[in-house]
């Protein structure tokens, strides 16, 4: 397979970057091509504006961007962002959660890479979404490190359910465009972390990662999928029971 692994951290030497390189070494070991855009040390431009769209014509940021998209005019750092996930089989997403997302620096990355007329459409120019789309069929996963215990994300957990937490990101970042997102990897207790512990979680990820290509994904509702009426809206009878919530866009 080839795997695209988007990481963001500041520091080479936290807990995401070692276990960055445990994804990376892993996933060569198993055969697979793996590039690595690592935000940081790229000096990603987080910040979506005008700059990146060049010399067109339409108002819109928005619409802008699909403009620029299919004129060529996008800056050449997000296309070639672009390229890598269409190369990609599966994509990585490797961040620390800090205030319940992903790091300024990451949520540039998809404000910038995933445009208008390649990721999504609009103004007569609508592309397919929810589990359609230029990115149907890759597979994507989120490593996350965690400050906080596991409880604290639980069901009854103050922080809310860790599933709650990160389904603006699984289901509205990347099932959206069309990827089978598969559960993540979370590590929780990140901020102090023993060799021992390290060794059990590292040992863990490269189980994980050695079977990519079979977890079964987060069974989401395609949009197409006949479970939505004209304005999106889950119909009624069509949920499992006693799901409520973002569960309600879980199949099964």
């Amino acid at each position: 397979m080839n795997i695209l692994i988007v990481y963001a951290h500041p520091k080479p030497d936290s807990l995401t970057g070692a276990l960055k390189d445990v994804a990376v070494q892993q996933l060569r070991s198993d055969g697979h091509e793996v590039v690595v855009s690592d935000l940081y040390a790229m000096d990603w431009k987080a910040q979506a504006d005008t700059d990146d769209v060049g010399e067109v014509e339409e108002a819109n940021f928005m619409l802008a961007t699909g403009e620029a998209y299919r004129t060529g005019s996008l800056g050449a750092d997000i296309r070639a962002e672009q390229e890598k996930l269409l190369w990609a089989d599966a994509v990585l997403l490797h961040f620390p959660l800090w205030w319940f997302a992903m790091p300024a620096i990451m949520k540039g990355w998809v404000d910038r890479v995933l445009t208008n007329g390649f990721a999504y459409g609009a103004s007569g120019h609508a592309l397919p979404r929810y589990g359609d789309g230029v990115l149907r069929g890759k597979r994507a996963m989120v490593v996350v490190s965690i400050g906080g215990r596991e409880p604290a994300y639980s069901d009854r957990g103050i922080n809310g359910r860790l599933d709650d937490v990160l389904y603006p990101i699984n289901h509205g970042i990347l099932y959206y465009p069309g990827m089978d997102v598969l559960p993540a990897f979370p590590v929780y207790g990140a901020i102090r972390v023993s060799d021992r512990r390290f060794a059990e979680v590292a040992d863990a990820l490269r189980q994980r990662l050695s079977q990519l290509d079979e977890i079964e994904p987060i069974a989401y509702r395609p949009q197409s999928g006949g479970d939505y009426d004209r304005s999106l809206r889950l119909e009624p009878g069509r949920e499992r029971n006693g799901a409520t919530g973002f569960d309600l866009h879980i199949a099964s």
